[in-house]
């Protein structure tokens, strides 16, 4: 709805209220104006929106677990060297330890860790081996997810990535490209495209359908912002906030110049590039760094203004050989995986998975910093970090590395390293999610039931 349709003063703003101008609209983050009475409790703000928000953020090749897994149980823990960029944000993440997708393991398959391991993560199904269309995996949670609550906004669910990939042929040992390079499963047979260009992301988020296709390339050409073009319904809006909902809604709207500011940014770096005799990417910045936090900025966006409440993000294909300069790392991710236990491979893996660790903390940090009510974005959100493969040289599928971030609007205590039975499913933990999202679910994959110690 237009604002230009909004009631008086004193009637609450419509929760799925838009900005609109010239084929943009806008969502926007939670208000008090948007609440009966304008209530400001937050007890009152998260009873009447009932927000939470899933996240997946997927790492291939496993992780080196001397410098990942705390050494104390409960709340009096040390965070290891490679989760020590979490240091903000201890209080609002649980390590879990021993949770397993066991059907990620051969079960009479043969070699495919890597193409199981990113199959199951998030179905905890046992892919069929093939490397032809007949591609079977399961429904993935963030799938089930979205099909019951997607249509309560503006895209049902979200999957971005940093690398691209086929979901033709074969990536691993006879299993089909689309295992490696999905998490997201709409249907055992369909894996979801996941998005790896920035700024078609924003377009997505922000974009009016066929109208703002027309109008992308004009404004483009005049370097308009989204801002710039919603700046009518803005303003009148303004007009019937409190002072504490026009500071909100001026700092999203300066999370949004920002970002585009950066895209356009990454775009002038791109052009600069020499382009060698080879296909390159659409519209990826050249720098990892960049392009990770861009696309961390976009889902934080998408959560904040509830476009969607539901996420993927694979921050590398399963088996991926990238390497990562950035923190002198020359060599391929996977090739080093297989590290035999040699120091040198274990030291650069380390260097590997705190990088990562501190793209990650800079999501969290990013959305503990958007307050919603008396807490925080993270606070009424729950995101999972991790991987189907515990260590990258033994393939193993049990112990695996799992973060949880997030209080999930209240009911999950944080700051804890939680160890759970020896296997227990992984697929446990996303059934305790799916009630949190009221999408009570009996069973997913190999679950046996939900997870407990969520509260202390």
């Amino acid at each position: 709805m237009n604002i230009n349709k909004l009631a008086n003063l004193n009637a609450a703003i419509d929760r799925r209220t838009l900005l609109k101008g010239l084929g943009v609209t806008m969502s926007l983050p939670v208000l008090e104006a948007m609440l009966p009475s304008h209530a400001v409790a937050a007890e009152a703000v998260m009873a009447s929106t009932k927000l939470n928000r899933m996240a997946f953020v997927f790492v291939p090749n496993g992780v080196v677990m001397d410098a990942w897994q705390p050494k104390k149980e409960g709340t009096d823990f040390d965070l290891p060297a490679s989760l020590e960029p979490l240091a903000k944000v201890k209080g609002k993440i649980n390590v879990m330890t021993q949770l397993a997708q066991n059907n990620a393991r051969a079960l009479g398959d043969g070699p495919g860790d890597h193409a199981r391991s990113a199959a199951t993560f998030l179905t905890g199904e046992h892919p069929r081996k093939t490397a032809g269309a007949d591609i079977q995996a399961g429904l993935s949670v963030d799938q089930l997810a979205a099909a019951k609550i997607g249509s309560n906004t503006k895209l049902p669910s979200l999957e971005l990535g940093l690398e691209g990939g086929r979901n033709a042929g074969q990536c691993d040992s006879g299993y089909s490209c689309a295992y490696s390079n999905s998490i997201s499963w709409k249907s055992p047979t369909t894996p979801m495209a996941k998005e790896i260009r920035p700024k078609l992301v924003f377009e997505r988020l922000f974009g009016g359908g066929v109208e703002e296709i027309k109008n992308r390339q004009k404004r483009d050409h005049y370097r308009q912002s989204i801002l710039d073009m919603v700046q009518a319904d803005a303003d009148q809006l303004n007009k019937k906030l409190g002072k504490t909902d026009r500071r909100k809604l001026d700092e999203y709207f300066t999370s949004v110049r920002e970002i585009e500011q950066r895209l356009e940014r990454a775009a002038s770096d791109s052009a600069k590039i020499v382009i060698p005799e080879m296909e390159i990417p659409d519209g990826v910045p050249k720098d990892q760094i960049v392009h990770t936090r861009l696309m961390f900025d976009l889902m934080a966006l998408a959560f904040q203004t509830d476009t969607t409440r539901v996420a993927t993000f694979m921050l590398s294909n399963e088996g991926s050989n990238r390497s990562y300069s950035v923190v002198g790392v020359n060599e391929g991710h996977h090739q080093i995986s297989h590290h035999q236990k040699k120091a040198d491979n274990l030291d650069k893996l380390r260097k590997v998975d705190r990088h990562l660790i501190t793209q990650f903390a800079y999501f969290l940090e990013k959305l503990d910093s958007i307050q919603e009510g008396n807490g925080t974005l993270l606070d009424n959100s729950m995101i999972v970090y991790g991987s189907a493969i515990g260590d990258g040289d033994r393939h193993n599928h049990n112990d695996l590395p799992i973060l949880f971030a997030g209080r999930g609007n209240g009911t999950i205590d944080t700051g804890r390293h939680i160890v759970y039975p020896k296997d227990t499913p992984l697929n446990n933990l996303f059934l305790s999610m799916l009630e949190r999202m009221d999408v009570p679910t009996d069973r997913l994959g190999d679950s046996t039931g939900k997870l407990d110690k969520l509260k202390a």
